[in-house]
């Protein structure tokens, strides 16, 4: 009974935390739903600028004019509400680290944020209006560029989670060398593998088209070095260093 005690409280204190993170979503959605559509409108600007004169988007289903700009701010509002989340989860899991394991992870988790909306922020104003001018200038003749407003949300959200996701290489590396599952000089010689691999994980988390994937594969390459230079100043905690500063505690 005494070891369900414990348990029971964590479930109750992760439950807490989850409808936290739940709720500061649904606030931000709240406060920004009244401007869905200028939201989608300005999500939809690279592309606009990018079709010829007259050109315009469509909606091929009857509600997709409600649905698209409503998907759109629920899943920015998730990105808005991430700090919040995140320090949920690190008050979660913070009692049952190491003090200096506590010193790595608070840096960790904002930078991880950081580099999230870093992310974000490449594949709009970089990637889109790069993407979109290649694809409407290669346009066949006679064929009028019309895209779906949903397709064009898919589209952009598969964008933002895969840079998003991607800029967060430098923090893997760290935790993977901090973990002591590898180290800065054994990466080095596979980076010739890591280069191949950047360019398959560009290819399967963009579209198909050679653009994307090679302006997705590039920044990782460039992630993946910065990386290994902050992994230098981690290594494996020893364990005589973590029994002392459990006895500390």
């Amino acid at each position: 009974m005494s070891q369900q005690q414990p348990l029971i409280s964590h479930l109750l204190e992760l439950r807490s935390k989850l409808l936290k993170s739940i709720a500061s979503v649904l606030i931000v959605f709240i406060c920004s739903v009244y401007w869905a559509n200028d939201i989608y409108h300005y999500m939809a600007i690279p592309l606009m600028q990018s079709l010829p004169l007259g050109g315009s988007m469509i909606a091929t289903d009857v509600a997709a004019p409600f649905f698209a700009p409503f998907k759109l701010t629920l899943v920015l509002s998730f990105f808005v509400a991430v700090p919040y989340v995140l320090y949920q989860i690190w008050s979660f899991v913070a009692p049952g680290l190491y003090k200096h394991e506590k010193r790595l992870v608070m840096p960790l988790l904002f930078s991880s944020t950081v580099l999230f909306y870093l992310g974000i922020a490449f594949a709009y104003y970089i990637v889109f209006p790069v993407v979109f001018g290649f694809f409407a200038n290669t346009a066949p003749e006679g064929v009028q560029v019309a895209t779906d407003i949903s397709s064009y949300l898919d589209f952009v959200l598969k964008l933002f989670f895969a840079f998003g996701l991607s800029f967060e290489i430098p923090i893997a590396v760290v935790l993977l060398c901090w973990a002591g599952v590898t180290s800065p000089e054994d990466l080095k010689q596979k980076r010739p593998y890591i280069i191949v691999g950047a360019f398959v994980v560009g290819m399967l988390l963009t579209p198909p088209d050679v653009i994307s994937q090679t302006m997705l594969a590039v920044p990782m390459l460039i992630l993946f070095e910065a990386g290994l230079f902050a992994a230098r100043f981690y290594s494996k905690p020893d364990d005589e260093t973590d029994e002392e500063e459990s006895t500390n505690n």
